[in-house]
């Protein structure tokens, strides 16, 4: 195995958009939503364990979720468990390998991964990515990974490239554009989805950082020494509240003229919705998603998750979503999905804090 090669597993989110399912005490990235006894993080440190060796992983996660990354992954030291104290988006996340990475190997190479992806074709993406790395050492670039859009999703970032064949100058980034901007989007055959999983070079990621975020670059560089120290927990402690909540999207990779797009077609979504798992799931004569115990007429289209005890009927549903757990029944359209958010963000204003 290459062993100046890194992979970082950012797993520091609450998942609200799986909600009910997806809590702020298990998150959906500890949970099995696919039905394969095994966990999305376990999923995604599977993925790489050929090409990355388990001592180069590295996960970012919230302190409140560090007992159960170990639990998933007990192949990983405590040290290797990056904890945040609190959550300042992916720009902060990376910095913080980065410099932790910068302490340990200069000449390390990160591959960065989100923990709840679903990859269809491992083959394939296994190859994506040997030949990001391979672009990102020799050209001193940001890799991106961008999906052949199926449909115009406006879930997913988009990445304008100039040619979708291979490995591509990125010429635009758009955040999560209205329905008729992605048909526009996918209709022109210019565009990709924006995966979120990046490849770079640690002293690229760490250049660029201090290019376009220098006051969150400066925070971690006055600590730098007490990176892969007992004294990192600390200087973290001091660095997070000071830091800005900010994507690397927009942080940097929207600034800087090193970003390329390698675009790919392995069978990707990043499962972040109820709609997203829906449509890759299977699906019975009239486009249900449904658990066993689950008696439906007169419905199409719709998802329902209920506990393995309970018995679920269901009549005249049209593109719904049902979900049923011990304490919350949601019944939401399809076509709102992206709503759901908002109504964890109601919970937590209005007491409902026992149902996050």
């Amino acid at each position: 195995m290459d062993k100046n090669l890194y992979l970082v597993i950012m797993a520091g989110g609450v998942g609200s958009r799986f909600w009910p399912v997806s809590r702020q005490s298990m998150p959906k990235q500890f949970l099995d939503i696919l039905g394969t006894s095994k966990s999305f993080i376990r999923h995604t440190y599977e993925r790489f364990a050929e090409s990355v060796p388990a001592s180069n992983v590295l996960v970012v996660t919230n302190s409140a979720y560090a007992d159960l990354v170990a639990e998933h992954l007990p192949e990983l030291s405590r040290e290797q468990i990056l904890c945040e104290p609190i959550g300042r988006n992916t720009a902060p996340c990376i910095a913080y390998a980065a410099f932790r990475l910068a302490a340990l190997n200069p000449e390390a190479t990160m591959i960065v991964t989100p923990a709840d992806h679903l990859i269809l074709n491992e083959k394939e993406f296994a190859s994506n990515i040997a030949e990001c790395v391979e672009f990102a050492r020799t050209n001193d670039a940001l890799m991106t990974l961008g999906i052949v859009p199926s449909r115009p999703d406006t879930g997913y970032g988009y990445i304008q490239v100039s040619n979708r064949n291979g490995i591509s100058a990125v010429k635009t980034f758009t955040e999560k554009p209205n329905l008729q901007l992605a048909e526009s989007f996918v209709a022109s055959g210019e565009f990709v989805w924006n995966s979120g999983i990046f490849v770079w070079r640690n002293n690229t990621i760490m250049r660029e950082l201090k290019n376009y975020l220098p006051e969150a670059y400066n925070l971690f560089r006055a600590e730098a020494e007490h990176f892969a120290t007992p004294a990192e927990a600390e200087a973290i402690a001091r660095i997070y509240p000071q830091c800005k909540s900010i994507s690397i999207d927009y942080g940097v990779l929207e600034h800087s003229s090193q970003v390329y797009v390698r675009c790919c077609d392995f069978g990707w979504s990043d499962l972040g919705t109820w709609a997203s798992l829906y449509q890759n799931s299977d699906k019975d004569a009239e486009g249900n998603v449904a658990d066993r115990g689950v008696m439906l007429s007169n419905t199409k289209g719709c998802i329902v998750r209920k506990p393995a005890e309970k018995l679920a009927v269901v009549d005249g549903l049209d593109d719904y979503i049902v979900i049923d757990t011990d304490d919350v029944l949601l019944v939401y359209p399809k076509s709102k999905e992206q709503e759901i958010k908002q109504i964890t963000n109601r919970l937590q204003f209005e007491g409902g804090e026992k149902y996050l």
